[in-house]
């Protein structure tokens, strides 16, 4: 289990921001914070303290008049940390080399994947060929239906796709990337304790990379991912992060995790 550290922009700036609550019509959201850091202060503090394998994640859509002022951000982010974050965000088959090549060590892909509720597998082979299965995450990030089973969400997780998280759809793909990203969207920036149903539904899956997002709020929830996720699937702290106006410092997950450097 490690930590992975996370950068999210919205309009330009790095912010924290509750699960579905970002329009894509008015471009509007609720906001837990908004920093005036810019990206790469955030990935210099990644880099100094050696903590690879985190995002950073442009949240405006390509057609929105703040997307480039998004991904200049993001870009910075990546030039300050070269091969230590991950790239999501408006990820397809003709821009994923660009963004591995501004130093990405992976491109984070949802929508150009999951289109019209659906997985779109010539998609996904045709940016498989772009960047090798090596070098791709697929955002899995879902939400609980009425009957209690989780389905992966897409359009700044507003939309149902038909995909189902489960073990075996899981298993399934794992040999199409190198990770899964997965954010519990029903209780993403919220601070109020984790998806203890969906942590187990990812740890029954073997052979590939995991990294759950959404809830963690104390070093009591990271020893509870360390437990039922059967010390194998790693996580990031968004709003709960004292860098984003919480109170759970890097030192304390690095304690909890035994990453700390000395």
């Amino acid at each position: 289990m490690k930590f992975r550290p996370c950068i999210d922009i919205h309009n330009g700036k790095v912010k924290q921001l509750k699960g579905a609550s970002l329009s894509d019509s008015s471009g509007s959201a609720d906001e837990n914070f908004v920093s005036d850091r810019g990206a790469s202060f955030y990935a210099g503090i990644y880099r100094e303290k050696k903590l690879y394998g985190g995002h950073v994640i442009v949240l405006n859509n390509a057609s929105s008049e703040y997307y480039e002022q998004s991904e200049n951000e993001a870009l910075s982010a990546l030039k300050a940390f070269p091969g230590g974050l991950q790239y999501g965000g408006g990820v397809n088959d003709r821009n994923a080399a660009s963004f591995l090549e501004a130093g990405a060590s992976h491109v984070i892909v949802t929508s150009f994947v999951f289109r019209e509720g659906k997985l779109f597998y010539d998609n996904l082979r045709a940016l498989q060929r772009e960047t090798g299965v090596e070098r791709i995450v697929l955002d899995l990030s879902c939400r609980k239906k009425e009957d209690g089973s989780y389905y992966v969400v897409t359009d700044r997780w507003q939309k149902f796709s038909d995909f189902e998280v489960t073990k075996e759809s899981l298993s399934s793909l794992s040999g199409e990337c190198s990770e899964f990203l997965i954010h519990a969207v029903d209780v993403e920036g919220h601070s109020a304790g984790i998806d203890r149903e969906l942590l187990s539904i990812l740890s029954g899956v073997e052979n590939i990379s995991l990294t759950y997002a959404g809830g963690v709020r104390n070093t009591e929830d990271i020893d509870i991912i360390r437990k039922e996720g059967r010390n194998r699937v790693d996580f990031t702290v968004g709003s709960s992060l004292n860098l984003f106006g919480g109170s759970l410092s890097l030192e304390e997950i690095e304690e909890r995790t035994g990453e700390k450097k000395h």
